[in-house]
């Protein structure tokens, strides 16, 4: 190749192509760029070398190449700093031309948005027209000094950068051309948040309200914890009744399990759930003089296994698992409280034990989710206030203790009914999303053909809904209020919980089928509006899975096609 001298070789010396190399982006913010206009911005370094025609171009070796590219792909704000330099070499006079264009553009609008309002507002009368006349000319007089001073400011600072000395016609510019960053803008409207302008005072903070779009606040419902708590009104007298019930079930000698489900089904208050929940995945016994010594036991039995295995999270049969249940629980919501250091720490020690004590299946994405609602319900038990904002390191040691072992142990029997969801291959998921598919072909035809229409499969929005319980779905206070009818359940986590998808699929019938492309159905599927859910649209969604599983379950060939 060396020896063929007119032959094209692949490294060139033609920089204007170079990965890296400065290219002029155009948008809101940035008018096109104007070579007349800015010709003393062109460096006589950066053109190109003359060409000779019909002469080939000097190879050069791949280390000449490597250094002429070595920042093409370096990360930082490369185009903010090129923005500043070309500012720092702007022409005085080019800068005051361009702004005065901008202001007499944006006086023009002005002007003409204030004809508009006039023309259709109906005619004031006189007095008022005048003291709003006399307003508008103070706030105008007053908005040019402030953008005066802004502009002089500026000038002075690229004069200081470029070494002269040159006094600005300030009287000409009346509002601010350019920004720290070296940007042009329009108006005031297009400047960064963080602009001098708009930390002037008052003034800015309206511009900027002006210019921002308005963020959707988040409804008070939407917050951690059910519906029935100290920030909602007094309970009414049927769920004083409620509350009433629950509390003799669970003190009596021996607790009517059966009766404590009943009840449990349609909800469980909050003062009442962490034993109701305790009591209904066996963790602790009915006999009331046996609880107390149980709980001790089975507390003492969960810290000796941290004595036991947990430092071997970081040997090389663990440090895998270790390091990715490390990574995912920062990733997991509430972030209040995933992001405590406390809580980080917590979670580490159940899932690493869980995954430790259960070889078949391991640690797997997914079972995290599922220490959340066991650990906020039973902080519950040692707090009056919401969690939201509670700081959890605050608690006594040893309620922080309890509340670990107690979390442990009833995911662990949670877990016991699906940890086929979590081997190998995860046969348990694939098992339920073929049955809800089928189910969905029964109960709502439409649907189901609309979305073999559009080729989206059961297993692309399922498989999260099987493998997190609908956690990642739905609000935590809801699926809080989704376990209590999960508890009182036979099989609740592992059977009723098919007919629930598939209640909650039906549920949005009408969005799907508005929908007519795969996109837009899986980015539907994959982010449902549940934000705003409460106890009700909960308490529905049971109830139509209810049905479902009364005309179903007890006939599963019924389904089938």
């Amino acid at each position: 190749m060396s020896s063929d001298g007119n032959k094209k070789q692949f490294w060139k010396r033609n920089t204007a192509k170079v990965p890296g190399s400065i290219q002029h982006v155009y948008g809101a913010q940035h008018p096109p760029f104007d070579p007349l206009l800015h010709a003393n911005l062109i460096k006589a370094g950066t053109k190109p070398p003359p060409t000779t025609p019909g002469k080939p171009k000097k190879a050069t070796t791949f280390q000449e190449f490597e250094s002429i590219t070595s920042d093409a792909w370096d990360v930082g704000d490369e185009d903010d700093e090129l923005l500043a330099m070309a500012a720092q070499n702007l022409d005085i006079e080019v800068v005051m031309e361009t702004a005065n264009k901008v202001i007499e553009n944006h006086s023009k609008q002005q002007e003409r948005q204030r004809q508009d309002d006039a023309s259709e507002t109906e005619p004031r009368e006189e007095e008022q027209e005048v003291a709003t006349r006399e307003e508008e000319e103070e706030e105008e007089q007053e908005q040019e000094e402030d953008q005066e001073e802004w502009v002089e400011e500026e000038i002075s600072h690229v004069e200081e950068q470029r070494g002269e000395e040159t006094t600005p016609n300030s009287s000409l510019v009346s509002e601010p051309s350019s920004h720290s960053d070296g940007r042009l803008v329009k108006s005031l409207s297009e400047a960064p948040i963080g602009s001098p302008r708009e930390e002037t005072g008052e003034r800015g903070s309206l511009y900027r309200q002006q210019s921002l779009p308005h963020r959707p606040l988040i409804p008070m419902v939407a917050r951690i914890a059910d519906q029935n708590t100290s920030g909602t009104p007094a309970m009414t007298e049927r769920e004083a009744s409620r509350l009433e019930k629950f509390r003799q079930v669970v003190a009596g000698p021996n607790t009517d399990l059966e009766e404590l489900r009943k009840l449990s089904w349609s909800g469980i208050p909050r003062q009442v759930r962490p034993i109701t929940w305790k009591l209904l995945s066996g963790y602790l016994p009915a006999n009331m003089e046996r609880r107390e010594s149980t709980l001790q036991r089975k507390r003492q039995e969960y810290f000796g296994f941290i004595e036991q295995y947990y430092d071997s999270r970081n040997d090389e049969n663990h440090q895998d698992t270790y390091r990715q249940i490390h990574i995912d629980i920062p990733r997991m919501g509430p972030e209040c409280l995933m992001l405590q250091t406390k809580v980080i720490e917590i979670f580490e020690r159940i899932l690493f034990i869980w995954a430790i004590r259960h070889p078949a299946s391991g640690y797997v994405q997914g079972i995290n989710d599922l220490v959340t609602p066991f650990f906020v319900v039973y902080v519950f038990e040692y707090i009056e206030e919401e969690v939201e904002n509670f700081d959890v390191a605050s608690l006594q040691e040893e309620s922080l203790r309890n509340i670990e072992a107690d979390s442990f142990w009833c995911m662990s029997k949670l877990l016991d009914g699906i940890q086929d969801n979590y081997t190998f291959a995860q046969p348990g998921i694939q098992r339920k999303v073929k049955a809800l598919e089928e189910l969905v072909s029964r109960i709502d035809e439409t649907v189901h053909r609309h979305m073999q229409q559009y080729e989206v499969e059961y297993l692309q929005f399922a498989f999260r809904w099987m493998n997190n319980l609908l956690m990642r779905e739905l609000p935590l206070r809801c699926t809080i209020r989704l376990w209590d009818t999960y508890q009182a359940e036979p099989e609740g986590f592992s059977h009723f919980h098919l007919y629930v998808c598939a209640a909650f699929l039906v549920r949005w019938r009408k969005e799907i089928l508005e929908e007519r492309d795969f996109q837009g159905l899986m980015i539907l599927l994959q982010n449902l509006p549940t934000m705003h859910w409460g106890n009700e649209e909960v308490s529905v969604l049971l109830a139509e899975a209810y049905r479902l599983k009364f005309a179903f379950a007890d006939a599963p060939n019924h389904y089938k096609r």
